[in-house]
């Protein structure tokens, strides 16, 4: 399965935001954005035409990078978003933060996006009783995720969950510690959801091929 290799930092400084890529790291002062808050390369490009086309890439390339799709994983999931009634761009943000390995990470059982697939992939997490191994798989409201019982006394899943105090799970999201279960209270709307994307750019993208 194809999956994104480049240095994650270089991709936090490229974008000029935290993409949360390489979890703990990216809350503390070794952050590479925080030593140097310019673009990668010896000799930053200066002067530079910004266009539409070029903004509307870089969001693109930002949202891809934030959950860590390729471009035809990305591709599929705007294609179901835009078949949908409502506005296609917070109906993709709401889709990609309902696969089964980000909402892993929003309940704080991985401390990143990707550790979070490798968890689902290695069948560490149930949802409803049953095994998904599936990253992809989309969640719906009132679905219940579960870390096998085997797999609670795991140090990565543990150091996680040791952070909730300082990083509260979404409200569309509910956890029960004890239990090492979450619930998808409803499905996301745009407004519960921060990111530092203009999601309208990507929209708009896509509506020229």
């Amino acid at each position: 399965m194809a999956r994104l290799v480049k240095a994650k930092c270089k991709l936090c400084r490229r974008a000029g935001v935290k993409l949360m890529l390489k979890g703990d790291r990216c809350v503390t002062p070794k952050c590479a954005l925080e030593k140097r808050k310019y673009p990668p390369g010896q000799r930053p490009r200066r002067g530079m035409r910004v266009t539409n086309y070029l903004l509307q890439i870089r969001e693109k390339q930002k949202l891809k990078r934030i959950y860590g799709l390729m471009e035809r994983q990305f591709r599929k999931i705007f294609n179901e978003a835009a078949k949908k009634k409502g506005a296609t761009g917070d109906i993709l943000i709401s889709l990609l933060e309902r696969r089964l390995d980000n909402v892993v990470y929003r309940l704080s059982f991985a401390s990143s996006r990707q550790q979070a697939r490798q968890m689902v992939r290695l069948g560490h997490v149930q949802v409803n009783n049953k095994k998904v191994n599936i990253p992809s798989y989309i969640t719906k409201e009132g679905d219940l995720i579960i870390i096998k019982e085997k797999s609670r006394k795991l140090y990565p899943i543990l150091k996680s969950m040791g952070k909730l105090e300082n990083i509260p799970v979404p409200e569309w999201l509910s956890i029960d510690i004890d239990k090492f279960t979450g619930k998808v209270v409803k499905n996301p709307e745009r407004k519960d959801i921060e990111l530092p994307v203009q999601e309208q750019l990507i929209v708009e993208l896509y509506s020229k091929v």
